[in-house]
């Protein structure tokens, strides 16, 4: 393998990376598959699939190095083990860089004119996978560098955000074909009229937008620091925190508040000692301010002499009364249990230490909120922490009725790195999957709303105390992507098996 490609495949991966926070320059991610598409000229498949790999490498080595800070600070990993397994994920999510690369080989050598479409379905298709297989890490895909640019993302109401990873793809197949043949225009002709539809779907979009109503939502960052949110020397200072914030808050006149994930520093529901009675005292809080909270505690129930524990989020009403409980359906592998533990990992504990494994919940909670200036009910739902990357489950919480969707979630485990920033910015493509706004309350940060186009309103600081207000107005309609989904990113498997699977063209 000789310098050059070698270069052009590291490239590629700096210029991807640099296209989400923290660096955040989205414009390179237009143009960032351009160097490794070059390297791949005249390779094999298997040199292809290197190349690919150390692109991704280094892609993901720079994006998702948080998982470092997370594994030695709070599952008192020794550093140098704890970074090689941020490497081994770094090496997982490339192995989709690597495929693709291999199969782009063929693909552009025995069908050259059907490249420029066959190279972002590839991508869409590897990206679909990648958010299913083994629990599903969807982390940093290409289309999310754009979630800035709401003009441009409102095509997710129809594709999803693989939509505009395909878009982007399709750009750096285009501007490959011309790099190499000036005398080509008919990729980059047509991917600037595509470009131009789409801008002119997504100004249509922000202008026709309706409202079921509006709701005035504040929610609370209480800023607590990861390792005293369990300990009991610290549990009456912390839910004297989150008060005094809601005291704040309660100045708005807001129709509800919202708490982290993992606010109460105690079992909220517990039969053992202390917890009914501090839950009690929570109940008493809500019922003075009369003013609806939702709030993240773990819970756990007994069953056959085992506790089950649940990531889990609560209602209460206006009257301090349980409304209603979600509990976390997608949990966290080896964070908040141990895959096949039985089996395959029975040697390993969980990485991340907490209270102990977590069990999954089932139902999808949608509870209805009295908006004062509505004068009726507005329904809402809440997602908790990593669940707000996986753009099925939202989609299933508004195909059932939800009209405005909250995520609560408490990034302090990552410190000062970029992934709290990329984990909001995922919340912007929910929101405009299904054009319903979004409340987040985060722990740290970052904490805001967006709203159903998918326009970032406001937004806090990270490692700070902050209480923020806005008036929401809740989504009217079930987009194309919420009645039917992923249909295009499973359009494109189709495709590019299809594609892969002719026999080339003869020479002659």
């Amino acid at each position: 393998m000789d310098r050059r490609a070698l270069a052009l495949a590291v490239s590629s991966g700096l210029l991807l990376a640099a296209s989400f926070p923290a660096v955040d320059v989205s414009i390179l991610a237009w143009v960032g598959l351009v160097p490794l598409l070059l390297a791949l000229r005249t390779r094999t498949p298997q040199q292809a699939f290197w190349l690919g790999g150390l692109a991704g490498i280094v892609s993901f080595a720079a994006t998702i190095s948080w998982v470092t800070n997370s594994v030695h600070s709070y599952g008192r990993v020794p550093l140098l083990p704890a970074s090689g397994i941020t490497l081994l994920l770094c090496a997982y999510c490339a192995l989709y860089l690597a495929l693709f690369s291999a199969a782009a080989v063929p693909l552009r050598r025995d069908r050259p004119a059907l490249f420029f479409l066959a190279a972002p379905a590839l991508w869409t298709a590897l990206e679909l996978a990648r958010t299913y297989v083994f629990s599903g890490f969807p982390w940093a895909l290409l289309g999310y560098s754009q979630y800035r640019n709401p003009l441009l993302i409102q095509i997710a109401d129809i594709f999803g955000v693989y939509g505009m990873s395909f878009l982007i793809v399709l750009v750096n197949a285009a501007l490959l074909e011309l790099v190499e043949n000036r005398k080509q225009l008919r990729p980059v002709i047509s991917a600037a009229l595509i470009l131009a539809a789409v801008f002119a779907y997504g100004s249509y979009r922000l202008q026709h937008t309706g409202t079921a109503g509006n709701i005035t939502v504040s929610v609370v960052q209480g800023n607590i620091e990861q390792d005293r949110k369990w300990d009991p020397a610290y549990r009456s200072d912390v839910t004297a925190t989150y008060k005094r914030l809601t005291r704040k808050a309660l100045d708005e006149r807001p129709d509800l508040v919202i708490w982290p994930e993992t606010a109460t520093p105690f079992y909220f529901g517990g039969t053992d000692a202390p917890y009914p009675a501090l839950s009690e005292d929570l109940k008493r809080f809500v019922r003075s301010s009369r003013t609806p909270l939702l709030f993240g505690s773990a819970t756990y129930e007994r069953k056959d002499r085992r506790h089950l524990l649940r990531n889990s989020a609560f209602f209460l009403d206006g009257d301090g009364a349980v409304d209603d409980v979600y509990s976390k359906h997608h949990l966290v592998p080896f964070g908040e249990y141990v895959p096949l533990k039985d089996s395959l990992f029975f040697f390993m504990n969980k990485i991340v230490h907490g209270p102990g494994d977590f069990v999954p919940g089932s139902e999808y909670t949608v509870v209805g909120v009295r908006s004062a200036a509505a004068g009726t009910n507005i329904p809402f739902s809440t997602v908790i922490c990593y669940e707000i990357i996986f753009p099925d489950l939202v989609r299933e919480f508004v195909g059932r009725g939800a009209r405005v969707m909250t995520t609560i979630t408490n990034d302090a485990w990552f410190g000062r790195t970029g992934m709290p920033y990329q984990h909001f910015a995922m919340s912007v493509f929910r929101a405009v999957e299904n054009h319903v706004p979004v409340a987040r309350a985060a722990n740290t940060g970052v904490s805001g709303f967006i709203d159903a186009n998918g326009r970032i309103l406001e937004t806090s600081g990270i490692f700070t105390e902050a209480v923020l207000t806005r008036t929401l107005s809740a989504g009217a309609a079930k987009t194309f992507y919420t009645r039917y989904g992923d249909l295009f990113s499973y359009l494109c498997v189709l495709a590019s098996l299809t594609a892969l699977a002719l026999p080339a063209k003869s020479k002659k």
